[in-house]
């Protein structure tokens, strides 16, 4: 069965860094598009980045832009979101997303806490 198991939250301080990363099994991991979601307290989840199967094209929410680096390995069916210049207003659990077919999949999601 699918599965997505995200690592690498914790809590930072405002401009640091952390990496997260999602770890995939049960489908064929280079033909999916990947992304990374993330929902703060009170608010809908939202999409940070997304990217294609072969890892070639990205796509990133304004927020984040210049700051945050989705990429992918698919030989380790792995996919990781950089976060650099981390602030307050990044503070949520982020979750890792396949859409497989019709049906989406989700991880646990880490928590990412920015913070002095």
């Amino acid at each position: 069965q699918v599965q997505l198991v995200e690592s690498g939250g914790g809590l930072v301080q405002p401009g640091g860094s952390l990496r997260l990363s999602c770890v995939a099994s049960g489908f064929t991991f280079n033909i999916y598009g990947m992304s990374w979601y993330r929902q703060a307290p009170g608010k809908e989840r939202e999409l940070v980045a997304a990217i294609a199967a072969a890892g070639g094209s990205t796509v990133y929410a304004a927020s984040v832009k210049g700051r945050f680096t989705i990429s992918r390995d698919n030989g380790k069916q792995v996919m990781y979101l950089q976060m650099n210049s981390l602030k307050p207003e990044d503070t949520a659990v982020y979750y890792c997303r396949a859409q497989i077919s019709r049906t989406t999949y989700w991880g646990q999601g880490t928590q990412v806490t920015v913070s002095s």
